[in-house]
């Protein structure tokens, strides 16, 4: 082979090597700001049973909690609405369902029985959709993309991560905050406006809830992206709202770090006295609110330890950014 030759191999060496880049910027807008959050199932999931005429004709039809119903009768159905529609349909009272188990799609035959009160029963507990309220961490002022939370949206009956098709987050006031206690966590309870939805959400993962922003971002700040190797132990602060709609930032004391685990990256203790009066701790909603440390945005809360509430974790914010820009 002469020169020529090796030098044009070794070029497309170089060019065909992946280079693993990631697309988000290196000054992102840090939020804090409360939504209401509202996420569509894949499929109607099934969440429980009840018993008709003394049978649980779905179980012994072979349904297990957990299972997406996805087609009545080969007609797709992705909602509690198409999927009566559809039922309502057919002219016959024995239904063939599909629905997908572990990822792996199967077919269950139901005689739907007839009632006195002219009322369709299936025996089946159902859901679409799942709402709730949560903390808004960031948005990329050049994509656009948000994420929040630092964990994924969990159905409470099957313990699953909810397999979404869309949703949409809100912008929420809040209204009052349930205390934690030690082996209780409290809440935030907030309201917000279905009418007028701040951004669309594609993607629940084990890192958070990611979407595109639709409000504007016009006089919103931005602040420096930090890496794992900038964050210390010691003081820090969170980004949240105890109250309407206003953004605060508290203290926090970061106790240690910890890069081996996916999402319990950073544990922290809340040491800001006027936050403990008004939280007590930690409490559910204030899931994705961002830290800072040192002018940095390095993270988001994301769980709270239930024996100790002044205690909690959070992910490293570039685990979040490297999901949501995907």
């Amino acid at each position: 082979m002469n020169l020529k030759n090796k030098l044009l191999l070794a070029i497309l060496l170089l060019v065909t090597i992946p280079i693993n880049v990631f697309a988000y910027s290196n000054y992102i807008i840090a939020s804090g700001e409360t939504i209401g959050i509202e996420v569509n199932s894949e499929g109607v999931l099934v969440v429980g049973f009840y018993e008709i005429e003394n049978k649980y004709i779905a179980k012994d039809a072979g349904f297990e909690i957990g299972d997406k119903i996805t087609k009545i009768n080969n007609t797709a159905v992705d909602s509690i609405s198409s999927m009566v529609s559809a039922m309502e349909n057919e002219k016959s009272n024995k239904i063939k369902f599909t629905i997908t188990r572990n990822k792996i799609e199967k077919e269950l035959e139901m005689t739907i029985p007839e009632t006195s009160d002219q009322v369709l029963k299936t025996g089946l507990y159902v859901k679409d959709q799942i709402n709730g309220i949560g903390t808004l961490t960031y948005i990329d002022p050049a994509t656009m993309r948000f994420g929040a939370l630092g964990h994924e949206i969990i159905e409470s009956t099957t313990a699953q991560k909810f397999e979404i098709k869309d949703g949409e987050i809100y912008n929420a006031t809040v209204s009052n905050i349930e205390k934690s206690k030690d082996r209780e966590p409290g809440e935030k309870n907030a309201t917000y406006d279905k009418e007028t939805a701040s951004g669309e959400i594609d993607e629940n993962d084990i890192t958070g809830i990611y979407g595109t922003y639709k409000n504007s971002i016009e006089n919103m700040e931005t602040i420096e992206v930090g890496e794992v190797k900038d964050i210390t132990t010691g003081p820090a602060t969170i980004k949240t709202v105890v109250n309407s709609n206003t953004v605060e930032e508290f203290d926090i004391n970061i106790l240690s770090i910890d890069s081996s685990s996916q999402t319990k990256n950073i544990l922290f203790e809340i040491t800001d006295k006027d936050l403990l009066s008004k939280t007590g701790g930690v409490v559910q909603g204030m899931s994705g609110s961002p830290i800072i440390q040192n002018n940095k945005i390095i993270g988001a809360v994301n769980y709270v330890i239930v024996n100790d509430t002044k205690k909690g974790y959070g992910i490293f914010i570039t685990t979040m950014l490297e999901e949501g820009e995907k």
